[in-house]
């Protein structure tokens, strides 16, 4: 009897993870929006062919179907992001999460570790956090992490999709998690995040962000990195401005090489221009491995250039309709 029960235990526990596997996670038109409620606070009104309307729900009728919303340790700090209001805050996103899941769009949340704007050339660490040892930091990353996620999973806006920290390409909470030497400190940083992340929003896709579009060797020494300590991701995530990341041939090469050495799906999680050529370089990855691509500050007028200084839509705002 014993040896029946664990057969059919068995069999139910494969299709469980057969039904797992099988479920298909959306191909990502999406859009960095992250600056919308600044611009709306500032009286920006939105509007499609001389339509008034909200630019989440704008966005989605034009195609897009997913959001990224960027959030900071604590934007009010003395090396905030926004010193004044708080934007990209828990509180701010809380709000924006809310919109983007009541749009009935997909929601990826992009955790910037510091204070403010975290790039390749600053990985600022949280004001809170400068006294701290670095396992007193890895303890803090953890705890930050599950406290954002535990709030978002309380109003049910739980994100579909996670970046542990933002364009890491050099690290992140330098100095201990500076790449300049070695990969452990930040390995051990991402894995706090990670864990975070697993067991809070158990059903939400983990991506690494590197702002290495175009860059092989660099690309390939980070991702060689990650295996050789152990950091289990999902996917990964390629910023692409030409002016950094290379051409839009270096783009595809390297795109090909990543999916097909790690056999990860890539999303393209930032870019400004070239959208159609973006588009078709992430689209054709071998295996369905391309994932999609998001549009970075798509209200913005000077950036994503979706809408213009008045918050009308562009003709740019059409392709994304093709």
């Amino acid at each position: 009897m014993r040896c029946i029960v664990a057969v059919a235990i068995a069999i139910l526990c494969v299709a469980s993870l057969s039904a797992q596997v099988s479920i298909e996670k959306p191909y990502a038109v999406g859009a960095d929006i992250s600056w919308l409620q600044s611009q709306e606070d500032n009286g920006v009104v939105f509007t499609d062919g001389g339509v008034e309307g909200d630019a989440i729900e704008i966005l989605r009728d034009n195609g897009f179907n997913y959001i990224r919303l960027r959030i900071f340790v604590n934007p009010k700090s003395e090396l905030g992001y926004s010193q004044r209001d708080g934007y990209c805050d828990l509180e701010h996103t809380l709000t924006m999460a809310k919109r983007v899941k009541d749009a009935g769009m997909n929601f990826l949340l992009d955790f910037h570790y510091s204070d403010n704007w975290a790039d390749p050339g600053k990985q600022i660490m949280p004001q809170a956090w400068q006294t701290y040892s670095y396992g007193e930091v890895c303890e803090a990353l953890y705890s930050h992490t599950r406290e954002v996620l535990l709030a978002l999973a309380e109003q049910g806006t739980l994100p579909d999709m996670v970046q542990v920290g933002n364009e890491v390409s050099n690290g992140m909470c330098w100095p201990y998690g500076s790449v300049r030497h070695n990969f452990e400190g930040l390995c051990g940083l991402l894995k706090e995040g990670i864990r975070a992340v697993r067991e809070f929003a158990p059903e939400a896709e983990v991506m690494l962000h590197v702002a290495l579009g175009g860059q092989a060797e660099e690309s390939r020494r980070f991702f060689d990195a990650m295996e050789e300590y152990g950091v289990v991701y999902d996917i990964i995530g390629q910023s692409y401005y030409p002016e950094w990341h290379g051409t839009l041939r270096e783009l595809e090469a390297n795109s090909y090489d990543l999916v097909t050495r790690y056999n990860k799906p890539l999303i393209v999680v930032e870019y400004r221009d070239h959208y159609k050529d973006i588009e078709r370089i992430v689209s054709s990855l071998p295996e369905g491995l391309g994932r999609g691509t998001f549009i970075w500050e798509a209200t913005s007028p000077r950036w994503g250039k979706l809408f213009d200084d008045e918050g009308a839509a562009t003709e740019a705002l059409d392709d994304y309709n093709r």
